[in-house]
């Protein structure tokens, strides 16, 4: 029955009831050793404390700095990729992503790293003025959309 449920034997262990004199095996100085901050009364210290060494509050820099809110983030296509992994052609952001030159939804910014002989006409978000001068120089075109 369920008023006659006892833990079993050994689970219940009692408290040690410490500074109750030393018959007690917590008497003298109750387990807080001798002498000392920790071993008085009352004894607490602020937060963020170290014992006097500089706290870390105070070793950090005081400024954060500044995090521009409006930054907008590209996904970068390098004209290195585009020679390495697509024929000559027309290619907007679908195909890029299905060709795997790109992989998120964020906008596709166009880079001059590499060296590019293809004809391609690209549509991209954004371009390095390098990199729509070097796709020009090859006979392609870059249409920039907003």
């Amino acid at each position: 029955m369920l008023h006659t449920i006892k833990p079993a034997p050994g689970a219940r262990k009692a408290r040690k009831r410490i500074a109750r004199g030393n018959s007690g095996k917590g008497g003298t100085t109750a387990g807080k050793g001798t002498k000392g901050q920790q071993s008085r009364s009352g004894h607490t210290r602020r937060f963020g404390f170290e014992g006097g060494q500089s706290p870390l509050l105070r070793r950090q820099p005081k400024l954060g700095g500044f995090r521009n809110p409006r930054r907008k983030e590209y996904e970068v296509l390098t004209l290195a990729a585009l020679e390495a992994k697509m024929p000559a052609g027309s290619y907007d952001k679908a195909a890029l992503r299905e060709a795997k030159l790109i992989s998120t939804k964020k906008p596709v910014k166009l880079l001059a790293t590499g060296e590019v002989k293809k004809k391609f006409v690209l549509t991209v978000d954004a371009a390095s003025a390098k990199a729509k001068e070097a796709v020009e120089k090859a006979g392609g075109s870059v249409k920039i959309t907003s």
